[in-house]
Protein backbone atom coordinates (compact mmCIF):
# COMPACT_ATOMS: atom_id res chain seq x y z
CA UNK A 1 0.00 0.00 0.00
CA UNK A 2 0.98 3.44 -0.65
CA UNK A 3 2.85 5.72 2.10
CA UNK A 4 0.71 8.19 1.40
CA UNK A 5 -2.47 7.01 -1.00
CA UNK A 6 -3.94 10.60 -0.52
CA UNK A 7 -0.93 12.45 -2.66
CA UNK A 8 -0.58 9.62 -4.97
CA UNK A 9 -4.52 10.36 -5.81
CA UNK A 10 -4.26 14.19 -5.75
CA UNK A 11 -1.08 13.83 -8.17
CA UNK A 12 -3.00 11.54 -10.80
CA UNK A 13 -6.02 13.39 -10.81
CA UNK A 14 -3.99 16.46 -11.57
CA UNK A 15 -2.10 14.71 -14.80
CA UNK A 16 -5.98 13.20 -15.71
CA UNK A 17 -7.15 17.41 -15.37
CA UNK A 18 -4.01 18.29 -17.84
CA UNK A 19 -4.93 15.69 -20.05
CA UNK A 20 -8.36 16.66 -20.18
CA UNK A 21 -7.27 20.66 -21.03
CA UNK A 22 -5.17 19.34 -23.89
CA UNK A 23 -8.11 17.45 -25.12
CA UNK A 24 -10.31 20.39 -24.38
CA UNK A 25 -12.38 20.65 -28.04
CA UNK A 26 -11.97 24.24 -27.65
CA UNK A 27 -8.91 25.10 -25.99
CA UNK A 28 -6.83 22.67 -25.84
CA UNK A 29 -3.74 21.44 -28.00
CA UNK A 30 -4.26 21.01 -31.73
CA UNK A 31 -1.87 17.84 -31.48
CA UNK A 32 -3.66 16.48 -29.05
CA UNK A 33 -6.99 16.60 -30.30
CA UNK A 34 -6.03 15.23 -33.41
CA UNK A 35 -4.73 11.48 -31.90
CA UNK A 36 -7.08 8.57 -31.76
CA UNK A 37 -6.11 5.07 -29.83
CA UNK A 38 -4.44 4.05 -33.29
CA UNK A 39 -2.56 6.93 -33.17
CA UNK A 40 -0.46 6.91 -30.03
CA UNK A 41 0.04 3.71 -29.88
CA UNK A 42 3.43 3.72 -31.42
CA UNK A 43 3.79 6.26 -28.59
CA UNK A 44 3.07 4.10 -26.12
CA UNK A 45 5.50 1.18 -27.22
CA UNK A 46 8.38 3.36 -27.68
CA UNK A 47 7.54 4.71 -24.05
CA UNK A 48 7.43 1.24 -22.81
CA UNK A 49 11.29 0.47 -24.49
CA UNK A 50 12.92 3.87 -22.77
CA UNK A 51 11.38 2.28 -19.58
CA UNK A 52 13.24 -0.77 -20.40
CA UNK A 53 16.19 1.28 -21.04
CA UNK A 54 16.25 3.40 -18.05
CA UNK A 55 15.99 0.28 -15.68
CA UNK A 56 18.98 -1.15 -17.76
CA UNK A 57 21.18 1.77 -17.57
CA UNK A 58 19.84 4.69 -16.25
CA UNK A 59 19.50 6.36 -12.66
CA UNK A 60 16.62 6.53 -10.18
CA UNK A 61 15.58 9.71 -11.66
CA UNK A 62 15.73 8.38 -15.06
CA UNK A 63 13.63 5.53 -14.23
CA UNK A 64 10.85 7.35 -12.61
CA UNK A 65 10.57 9.93 -15.54
CA UNK A 66 10.72 7.26 -18.20
CA UNK A 67 7.86 5.64 -16.02
CA UNK A 68 6.01 8.76 -15.84
CA UNK A 69 5.91 8.98 -19.71
CA UNK A 70 4.70 5.63 -20.05
CA UNK A 71 1.46 6.67 -17.49
CA UNK A 72 0.75 9.57 -20.02
CA UNK A 73 0.39 6.81 -22.48
CA UNK A 74 -1.89 5.15 -20.41
CA UNK A 75 -3.87 8.86 -19.36
CA UNK A 76 -4.20 9.93 -22.93
CA UNK A 77 -5.86 6.43 -24.07
CA UNK A 78 -8.04 6.88 -21.31
CA UNK A 79 -8.96 10.08 -21.87
CA UNK A 80 -9.69 9.46 -25.75
CA UNK A 81 -12.16 6.29 -24.71
CA UNK A 82 -14.18 8.44 -22.36
CA UNK A 83 -14.68 10.98 -24.76
CA UNK A 84 -16.20 8.35 -26.82
CA UNK A 85 -18.17 6.69 -24.03
CA UNK A 86 -16.81 3.50 -24.05
CA UNK A 87 -14.34 2.98 -21.05
CA UNK A 88 -12.70 5.61 -18.87
CA UNK A 89 -9.18 5.25 -16.22
CA UNK A 90 -11.35 3.84 -13.76
CA UNK A 91 -12.66 1.23 -15.27
CA UNK A 92 -8.86 0.33 -16.55
CA UNK A 93 -7.70 -0.07 -13.05
CA UNK A 94 -10.56 -1.65 -12.19
CA UNK A 95 -9.73 -4.28 -14.74
CA UNK A 96 -6.51 -5.08 -13.83
CA UNK A 97 -7.60 -5.17 -10.02
CA UNK A 98 -9.65 -7.67 -10.41
CA UNK A 99 -7.24 -9.50 -12.85
CA UNK A 100 -4.52 -9.72 -10.21
CA UNK A 101 -6.81 -10.75 -7.22
CA UNK A 102 -8.02 -13.56 -9.54
CA UNK A 103 -4.88 -14.92 -10.93
CA UNK A 104 -3.39 -14.81 -7.16
CA UNK A 105 -5.96 -17.20 -5.29
CA UNK A 106 -2.97 -17.73 -2.81
CA UNK A 107 -2.71 -13.91 -1.59
CA UNK A 108 -6.33 -13.17 -2.12
CA UNK A 109 -8.32 -16.44 -1.58
CA UNK A 110 -7.53 -20.01 -0.09
CA UNK A 111 -5.22 -21.51 -2.70
CA UNK A 112 -1.66 -22.68 -1.60
CA UNK A 113 1.38 -23.37 -3.68
CA UNK A 114 4.15 -25.67 -2.61
CA UNK A 115 6.57 -23.76 -4.58
CA UNK A 116 7.09 -20.75 -7.16
CA UNK A 117 6.79 -23.59 -10.04
CA UNK A 118 3.34 -24.80 -9.33
CA UNK A 119 2.37 -21.53 -8.79
CA UNK A 120 3.99 -20.96 -12.31
CA UNK A 121 1.51 -23.83 -13.24
CA UNK A 122 -1.45 -22.21 -11.84
CA UNK A 123 -0.81 -19.01 -13.48
CA UNK A 124 -1.15 -20.63 -16.84
CA UNK A 125 -4.14 -22.68 -16.07
CA UNK A 126 -6.20 -18.97 -14.72
CA UNK A 127 -4.83 -17.46 -17.77
CA UNK A 128 -5.89 -20.35 -20.34
CA UNK A 129 -9.89 -20.27 -18.63
CA UNK A 130 -9.27 -16.70 -19.49
CA UNK A 131 -8.86 -17.25 -22.99
CA UNK A 132 -11.25 -19.34 -22.65
CA UNK A 133 -13.97 -17.22 -21.71
CA UNK A 134 -13.12 -14.78 -24.22
CA UNK A 135 -13.81 -17.70 -26.80
CA UNK A 136 -9.98 -17.83 -27.09
CA UNK A 137 -10.08 -21.23 -27.49
CA UNK A 138 -6.72 -21.98 -29.85
CA UNK A 139 -3.61 -22.86 -27.92
CA UNK A 140 -2.20 -19.95 -29.31
CA UNK A 141 -4.86 -17.59 -29.32
CA UNK A 142 -4.06 -14.15 -27.25
CA UNK A 143 -0.80 -13.89 -28.00
CA UNK A 144 -0.63 -10.04 -29.62
CA UNK A 145 0.53 -10.23 -33.42
CA UNK A 146 1.90 -6.80 -32.63
CA UNK A 147 4.26 -7.80 -30.05
CA UNK A 148 7.84 -7.35 -31.36
CA UNK A 149 8.56 -10.24 -33.28
CA UNK A 150 11.23 -11.99 -31.11
CA UNK A 151 9.17 -11.19 -27.83
CA UNK A 152 6.43 -13.28 -29.92
CA UNK A 153 8.80 -15.65 -30.82
CA UNK A 154 8.89 -16.29 -27.10
CA UNK A 155 5.44 -16.17 -26.29
CA UNK A 156 4.78 -18.94 -28.57
CA UNK A 157 7.58 -21.23 -27.68
CA UNK A 158 6.23 -21.42 -24.40
CA UNK A 159 3.00 -21.81 -25.17
CA UNK A 160 3.38 -24.58 -27.42
CA UNK A 161 5.84 -26.13 -24.44
CA UNK A 162 3.18 -26.05 -22.13
CA UNK A 163 1.29 -29.17 -24.06
CA UNK A 164 4.73 -31.26 -24.68
CA UNK A 165 5.70 -29.47 -28.14
CA UNK A 166 9.27 -28.37 -26.70
CA UNK A 167 12.94 -30.35 -26.57
CA UNK A 168 13.88 -31.80 -23.21
CA UNK A 169 16.91 -29.42 -23.37
CA UNK A 170 18.97 -27.12 -25.65
CA UNK A 171 21.08 -29.58 -27.28
CA UNK A 172 18.72 -30.75 -29.91
CA UNK A 173 17.54 -27.09 -30.29
CA UNK A 174 21.62 -26.29 -31.13
CA UNK A 175 21.00 -29.34 -33.79
CA UNK A 176 18.03 -27.70 -34.94
CA UNK A 177 20.13 -23.96 -35.53
CA UNK A 178 22.86 -25.95 -37.94
CA UNK A 179 20.11 -27.29 -39.89
CA UNK A 180 18.07 -24.35 -40.62
CA UNK A 181 21.78 -22.45 -41.12
CA UNK A 182 22.61 -24.97 -44.04
CA UNK A 183 19.45 -24.38 -45.14
CA UNK A 184 19.93 -20.76 -45.65
CA UNK A 185 23.17 -22.05 -47.16
CA UNK A 186 21.58 -23.75 -49.85
CA UNK A 187 19.09 -20.50 -50.78
CA UNK A 188 22.21 -18.15 -51.45
CA UNK A 189 23.82 -20.27 -53.04
CA UNK A 190 20.95 -21.45 -55.03
CA UNK A 191 20.28 -19.86 -58.96
CA UNK A 192 18.19 -18.34 -59.84
CA UNK A 193 18.10 -17.16 -55.72
CA UNK A 194 14.56 -16.72 -54.26
CA UNK A 195 14.25 -13.79 -52.03
CA UNK A 196 11.13 -14.82 -50.24
CA UNK A 197 12.56 -18.51 -49.85
CA UNK A 198 15.43 -17.09 -48.64
CA UNK A 199 13.28 -14.80 -46.24
CA UNK A 200 11.27 -17.92 -44.81
CA UNK A 201 15.18 -19.84 -44.18
CA UNK A 202 16.60 -16.93 -42.32
CA UNK A 203 13.45 -16.43 -40.81
CA UNK A 204 13.25 -20.08 -39.64
CA UNK A 205 17.29 -19.80 -38.43
CA UNK A 206 16.13 -17.00 -35.99
CA UNK A 207 13.08 -18.68 -34.72
CA UNK A 208 15.39 -21.44 -33.95
CA UNK A 209 18.17 -19.42 -32.50
CA UNK A 210 15.80 -17.77 -30.11
CA UNK A 211 14.21 -21.08 -29.02
CA UNK A 212 18.13 -21.96 -28.00
CA UNK A 213 18.12 -19.29 -26.20
CA UNK A 214 15.20 -19.57 -24.22
CA UNK A 215 15.92 -23.42 -23.66
CA UNK A 216 19.04 -22.35 -22.60
CA UNK A 217 17.83 -19.62 -19.70
CA UNK A 218 18.23 -16.74 -21.68
CA UNK A 219 16.45 -13.74 -22.61
CA UNK A 220 17.00 -13.49 -26.30
CA UNK A 221 16.22 -9.67 -26.37
CA UNK A 222 18.32 -9.07 -23.42
CA UNK A 223 20.91 -11.22 -25.10
CA UNK A 224 20.65 -8.81 -28.31
CA UNK A 225 20.75 -5.38 -26.37
CA UNK A 226 24.09 -6.74 -24.97
CA UNK A 227 25.16 -7.25 -28.33
CA UNK A 228 23.93 -4.08 -29.82
CA UNK A 229 25.36 -1.93 -26.61
CA UNK A 230 29.01 -4.19 -27.42
CA UNK A 231 29.07 -3.39 -31.43
CA UNK A 232 27.97 0.16 -30.80
CA UNK A 233 31.11 0.32 -27.80
CA UNK A 234 33.51 -1.30 -30.06
CA UNK A 235 32.48 -0.06 -33.53
CA UNK A 236 32.56 3.36 -31.95
CA UNK A 237 36.61 2.44 -30.75
CA UNK A 238 37.45 1.58 -34.48
CA UNK A 239 36.07 5.07 -35.90
CA UNK A 240 38.61 6.43 -32.55
CA UNK A 241 41.36 4.44 -34.16
CA UNK A 242 40.85 5.82 -37.39
CA UNK A 243 40.68 9.60 -36.29
CA UNK A 244 43.76 9.20 -34.16
CA UNK A 245 45.70 7.67 -37.19
CA UNK A 246 44.60 10.71 -39.67
CA UNK A 247 42.30 8.03 -42.00
CA UNK A 248 38.83 8.71 -42.68
CA UNK A 249 36.27 5.65 -42.36
CA UNK A 250 35.46 5.79 -45.62
CA UNK A 251 39.17 5.79 -46.83
CA UNK A 252 39.85 3.09 -44.26
CA UNK A 253 40.61 -0.82 -45.30
CA UNK A 254 37.90 -3.46 -43.99
CA UNK A 255 41.12 -5.27 -43.17
CA UNK A 256 42.82 -2.45 -41.26
CA UNK A 257 39.14 -2.12 -39.34
CA UNK A 258 39.03 -5.63 -38.82
CA UNK A 259 42.31 -5.44 -37.38
CA UNK A 260 41.28 -2.92 -34.75
CA UNK A 261 38.09 -4.59 -34.19
CA UNK A 262 40.16 -7.42 -32.86
CA UNK A 263 42.68 -5.38 -30.70
CA UNK A 264 39.53 -3.47 -29.12
CA UNK A 265 37.95 -7.03 -28.83
CA UNK A 266 41.22 -8.59 -26.73
CA UNK A 267 41.62 -5.18 -24.73
CA UNK A 268 37.76 -5.83 -23.37
CA UNK A 269 38.42 -9.45 -22.56
CA UNK A 270 41.41 -8.63 -20.27
CA UNK A 271 40.18 -6.39 -18.60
Amino acid sequence: MSKNPDKAEKSLRALMDVMAALRHPEEGCAWDLKQDHASIAPYTIEEAYEVAEAIEGGTAEDIRDELGDLLLQVVFQARIAEEAGTFDFAAIADSITAKMIRRHPHIFGEASYRNEAEQREAWEEIKAAERKDKNEGGLLDGIASALPPMTRAVKLQKRAARVGFDWDDPEPVLAKVGEELNEVASELAASPRSDDRLADEIGDLLFAVINLARKSGVDPDAALRRTNGKFTRRFNGVVSRARSEGISMEDAELDQMEAWWTEIKQAEKSR
